[in-house]
C-alpha cells in the first residue's frame, strides 16, 4: 500500500472510513474489498497462469487501481496491465507498473504524442494497430522523443469491434510495424469479448475454438514472413481457460475474475454451474445502508444510479434470500422486505451487476479484512476516459 496520511483525513468528508475502524462504522455508500476474497482470487488466476505455461496481463480498465495491479503483481505473478485509454496507463506507469498495453487503437495525434512519452516513466509501452495509417504516425512520435513503442496487431476475432480479419491484413500492417523507426512489432492482440458473457460452457468454447484457429493461422503466416510474436494476448474471466490451453495464446487479459460481478457471475463452468460459487469469490461489495422503511414492505437504501452501474442488470444483495434489490434511481434503491426483518441504518453488501464502470464512480476502495477495516486505497485512474 502506498503511504497515505489518515491523520489528515476525516470520515465523512474526505473518506468513508479510516483503518482500524468497524465495518459498521463505515459511511456509505462505497466500495468494499473483502481482502481475503481478494487475495484468493489474485493467487488462484496467477497459480493457472504459471500451470498454462502462460503470462497474466491484469486488466486496469476493471479496477483503475494501482495498488490493485501491485497486489496482483506480487500474488499472482502478473507480467503488467493492460488497460484501454492513454490516460489509464499513464497512471499505472507513474504508479510503478513497467509493463503497459493499451489494448487498443490509439489515433489522435496528442494521445500519440502522450504515448511515445510513457517509455519515460520506465515502462514498457504497447498498443494495439489495426490500421497500416496509423504506423507512420506511431513511429514519427516515437522518434521525437527518442523512445519506443511496441505495436500489436489488432485481429478482430469475434467481438466485431476494432482489430482486422484476415492473416493477409494482419501481414500487411506487421511488416511495415517491423520496419518503422521507433517501433517494434510485438504480437498479435486477439480478445473475443462477444462470447465473455455467454452463459452456456460449450457456447463459449465454440466461439472460442474459431478465434483459436484464426489467430493460429496469423502466427504461422507471420513465422512464414519471418516475423515472431512474443505477445499473443486475449483471455477473459469468461474463457480464460480455453485461451491458456490453445498452445497458441501467451498472455492472458482477464480482469473481472479479482472482484467479481452479478453479470460475469451468473455463467457457468463446465459441470453447469455458476462460476462464483465455486470458480471465483464475490470480492467487491457496494455498502449500502437503509435510510428509510416508512413502507412496510420496502426499505430504501443510499445506493442509487450515482453509485453503481446497472448497464448489465441490478446488483445482488450478497448472503440473503430474504430480502431483494428491485428498483433505483439517482440517489436511492429500493429494497423488497416483504416480511419488515430490515430497520434503518442496517447495512447491505450488494454485488454490482458491472464492477468496471461502478468503480469508476467511486474514489477508494475500502479493504476489509474479519470486520475491521484494514486499508484505503484510491481508485487511481478514476475518470481517466481519455
Amino acid at each position: 500500500m502506498r503511504d497515505i496520511d489518515f491523520a489528515a483525513l476525516e470520515v465523512g468528508y474526505d473518506v468513508p472510513a479510516i483503518p482500524g475502524m468497524d465495518e459498521a462504522d463505515i459511511q456509505t455508500p462505497c466500495l468494499v474489498l473483502d481482502l481475503d476474497a481478494l487475495e484468493r482470487n489474485i493467487t488462484k488466476m496467477g497459480d493457472f497462469a504459471k500451470k498454462m505455461g502462460v503470462r497474466h496481463r491484469v486488466h486496469g480498465k476493471m479496477h483503475k487501481s494501482v495498488d490493485v495491479a501491485l497486489l496482483q503483481e506480487r500474488l499472482g505473478g502478473s507480467c503488467g496491465v493492460c488497460c484501454q485509454k492513454v490516460s489509464e496507463a499513464e497512471v499505472f506507469a507513474r504508479g510503478g507498473i513497467k509493463d503497459v498495453l493499451v489494448s487498443n487503437q490509439v489515433r489522435d495525434p496528442v494521445k500519440i504524442d502522450r504515448l511515445a512519452r510513457l517509455p519515460k516513466l520506465g515502462a514498457r509501452t504497447i498498443c494495439c494497430v489495426d490500421d497500416l495509417a496509423n504506423v507512420a504516425d506511431l513511429s514519427e512520435a516515437a522518434v521525437r522523443h527518442g523512445t519506443q513503442i511496441e505495436c500489436l496487431v489488432e485481429i478482430d476475432c469475434g467481438a466485431g469491434r476494432c482489430g482486422v480479419t484476415t492473416t493477409e491484413a494482419v501481414i500487411e500492417i506487421a511488416r511495415p510495424i517491423d520496419a518503422a523507426d521507433g517501433l517494434k512489432f510485438a504480437g498479435l492482440q486477439a480478445y473475443q469479448g462477444a462470447m465473455q458473457h455467454l452463459d452456456n460452457y460449450d457456447d463459449r468454447k465454440s466461439k472460442i475454438e474459431i478465434a483459436v484457429a484464426q489467430v493460429r493461422d496469423a502466427v504461422d503466416g507471420l513465422k512464414a514472413v519471418g516475423l515472431e510474436c512474443d505477445i499473443v494476448g486475449g483471455g477473459g474471466t469468461g474463457s480464460y481457460y480455453f485461451e491458456g490451453a490453445s498452445g497458441v495464446y501467451n498472455e492472458l487479459q482477464c480482469g473481472s475474475y479479482a472482484f467479481m460481478d452479478a453479470d460475469y457471475g451468473r455463467i457457468l463452468d463446465k459441470d453447469g454451474k455458476r462460476i462464483d460459487q465455486g470458480e471465483w469469490e464475490n470480492a467487491l461489495f457496494i455498502l449500502t445502508s437503509v435510510m428509510s422503511h416508512a413502507k412496510a414492505d420496502k426499505a430504501i437504501v443510499d445506493a442509487g444510479l450515482k453509485a453503481q452501474s446497472v448497464d448489465s442488470g441490478l446488483p445482488v444483495i450478497f448472503g440473503r434470500t430474504d430480502v431483494a434489490y428491485v428498483k433505483c434511481s439517482d440517489e436511492h434503491g429500493v429494497v423488497a422486505d416483504p416480511d419488515g426483518v430490515l430497520k434503518v441504518n442496517d447495512k447491505l453488501r450488494l454485488v454490482p451487476g458491472h464492477c468496471d464502470p461502478t468503480c469508476n464512480v467511486h474514489d477508494w476502495y475500502i479493504g476489509v479484512r474479519g470486520g475491521k477495516v484494514e486499508t484505503l486505497w484510491p481508485v487511481s485512474a478514476r475518470g481517466k476516459a481519455y
